[in-house]
Formats: C-alpha cells, structure tokens, sequence
C-alpha cells in the first residue's frame, strides 16, 4: 500500500471555490485501478493540543495499491487539466509519499 498527503496552500479566501473544483475529479480518480481512497480535507477544529489550524489549507489524502497505480494516475492527462485549471486557486503544493513503517 502506498499512502499519500498531498498538501496543499490555497489562495486565502479561495478555499471552497478550490474544493468544488476539485471534487469534479474525484469520482475519476476513485474509479481508477488500485485506487483504495482519494479525498480532500480540511482542518476540523477540536481544542486539542498540539494541533495546528490553517484555514487555507487543503489536505488530499489518498492510499493506492501500488507505485505503479499512483505513476498512473499522476500520469493520467486528465490530471494535468484539473492541475492547470487550479494553478490560480493555489499559492504553494507538497506531497509525501508513505508507506508503514
């Protein structure tokens, strides 16, 4: 299993406006091979420490069955146009690519 936090910075105020986008992909995503979940998140705000709030920051978690799946789906051309309709709602993106220890 391949595990993924893909971090994302968005435009203050431009939050929302990026999730909606986003979700448009989500059901392709999910409907790809090996993809196990694919979804977006945001802080949930709870009081407990040492937690960190950002209300500018998107969180794309997502778990594959292998590389190759997530190569894939990098890959894909579709994924290449939602990057380029979203590069205006985005200030700054990371991803880490886990797998358990």
């Amino acid at each position: 299993m391949i595990n993924v936090l893909a971090t994302v910075h968005v435009k203050k105020g431009k939050v929302q406006e990026f999730i909606k986008l986003f979700k448009t992909i989500v059901p392709k995503v999910r409907a790809e091979k090996g993809c196990i979940y694919y979804f977006p998140a945001i802080d949930f705000k709870t009081g407990l420490p040492p937690q960190e709030l950002d209300e500018n920051l998107v969180t794309i978690m997502e778990r594959w069955e292998s590389l190759e799946d997530l190569i894939n789906h990098i890959s894909a051309p579709y994924m290449a146009e939602h990057l380029e309709k979203e590069k205006d709602l985005v200030e700054k993106s990371s991803i880490k690519i886990l797998k358990e220890a």
